[in-house]
């Protein structure tokens, strides 16, 4: 098995190592690329930060604040703040203050890692034939 990728040494490197790993459906994950994953899959797995990335994805520029999200959820600033940085942790989103605003910017080359993961072998479009 040849799908082994090397732990990123910072967080701006976890794209370029994910980018390393070769589609689950051509050959089999490695224990160190799928400890490289599973942070990515956790964080998305909860309703709400699924849905703040895709907030953030579709924003203008794939970047928004906070309070650009506010008003999609029934839930406080802090809570929003607190899965905003765990999908920062996880590698999805960077984040840039700017005054007194922090702005969450979606990562590109870690989403495509994520869904080029899920791409189906021989099949660019990742959908099964």
């Amino acid at each position: 098995m040849s799908n082994s990728c090397t732990p990123p040494s910072d967080l701006s490197s976890l794209d370029e190592a994910l980018a390393c790993c070769t589609p689950l459906s051509r050959e089999p994950l490695s224990s160190e690329a799928a400890a490289q994953v599973v942070p990515m899959l956790k964080a998305i797995a909860d309703p709400a930060r699924l849905r703040l990335l895709s907030l953030v994805l579709s924003h203008a520029g794939a970047e928004a604040c906070v309070c650009d999200l506010l008003p999609y959820f029934d839930l406080s600033q802090p809570t929003i703040s607190h899965h905003l940085k765990v999908l920062h942790e996880a590698g999805l989103l960077d984040r840039e203050k700017r005054g007194t605003w922090v702005f969450y910017i979606a990562r590109p080359a870690a989403t495509a890692a994520l869904a080029n993961l899920f791409t189906a072998a021989g099949d660019a479009s990742g959908v099964p034939a």
